[in-house]
């Protein structure tokens, strides 16, 4: 039925009357652009950013408190602990097999002339980062800590931590640091939390909340824009399998409810984000623009994939759902969405503070 003193022909012009494709696009819209923009922003990061040269050949060298690093910035290492390193991949796969060795010998080839020389571990067990909220935040560690040991255990590498830490099962761990020329003795309690794997999967495991990095950065170098595009899709395509994933997971039980979380969660995401620099903020900035694009695309009444279902049972049955049947879903549909936010604000608040 035209609601009085409209015609036809204005009724075409609004939501309900338009066709059904049209109103299809313009509920896809809003998540289209916020995917959109997700793809963009990945795309200018990689092509911004470059990718990893081919050979072991390093960009930048890190700065250690423990005293200057034999490494320079084009250095290309040709083997570690005798084990050859035609690329960077081979070189994280031999370094991971070295995490227990705290001084390991490096052959280089520096303009043409072939070095070695001992030097430290290529993944120093120093902090790049710490997690906002975090047991290492909590405990007051930096950026540029360097762990010295856990317990009664000495630190070589930083991939030693995970394991340390995921035994002591929760319990407070001791930890010796050197924070410049100071030595420091820190006790801290680990939390249980759920990471993304490889898979989009995720895994839970007892963390203290820092992130390391390698001794040096690779030389990069600039992609085509194939290779760019290529690069930011799958990006995209491994966030998106792991954001719907994790919806699965916590609505299984699997994982903890506590990874809902409202606009507190998100700046504090957004500004541990800023400890690793611009380009790691813009790419939470994107990464959350992706999972907003993704929740609206929801079945959820109220939302744009609530509508969408509704087009689609429309397509079906050549006819809308009853206005009475629709009523009833779109109130059911606004009390699950603001049930949901009120538990993510009480997350961000009191429940997973």
């Amino acid at each position: 039925d035209l609601p009085p003193g409209m015609t036809a022909r204005e009724r075409r012009h609004t939501m309900r009357g338009a066709p059904l494709w049209a109103r299809s696009a313009t509920v896809l819209a809003g998540p289209a652009f916020n995917i959109a923009l997700t793809l963009i922003v990945f795309f200018g990061l990689t092509l911004y950013g470059g990718v990893p040269e081919d050979t072991a050949r390093i960009g930048s060298v890190q700065t250690l408190p423990t005293g200057p690093v034999p490494l320079q910035a084009g250095d290309t290492i040709l083997s570690l602990n005798g084990a050859a390193t035609p690329d960077f991949a081979t070189l994280a796969a031999v370094a991971k097999d070295l995490r227990n060795v705290a001084t390991v010998t490096y052959v280089v080839d520096r303009a043409g002339q072939t070095l070695t020389f001992q030097g430290p571990n290529p993944v120093p067990p120093l902090v790049n980062s710490v997690s906002m909220g975090s047991a290492a935040q909590d405990a007051g560690l930096q950026p540029g800590d360097l762990f010295l040991k856990v317990g009664d255990t000495a630190i070589a590498g930083f991939d030693q931590m995970p394991a340390l830490v995921e035994a002591s099962g929760g319990k407070p761990v001791d930890l010796t640091i050197q924070r410049g020329p100071e030595t420091l003795h820190i006790t801290l309690t680990p939390r249980r939390v759920d990471l993304p794997n490889a898979d989009g999967g995720f895994d839970t495991r007892w963390l203290i909340g820092v992130t390391g990095s390698t001794l040096f950065d690779p030389m990069r170098r600039s992609p085509s824009l194939t290779e760019a595009a290529t690069i930011s899709a799958q990006q995209s395509w491994y966030m998106a399998k792991t954001n719907l994933n994790g919806i699965w997971q916590i609505i299984r039980g699997t994982i903890s409810s506590c990874n809902i979380s409202g606009p507190i969660g998100m700046a504090k995401v957004a500004a541990a984000a800023v400890q690793s620099g611009l380009e790691a903020f813009i790419g939470t900035l994107a990464l959350m623009s992706l999972t907003i694009g993704l929740a609206n695309l929801l079945p959820i009444p109220v939302l744009d994939g609530g509508h969408l279902v509704f087009h689609i049972y429309e397509a079906v049955f050549r006819r809308p759902p009853n206005d009475r049947v629709m009523q009833v879903l779109m109130t059911a549909g606004l009390a699950i969405l603001l049930s949901l936010m009120v538990f993510a604000f009480s997350n961000d608040l009191f429940l997973c503070a």
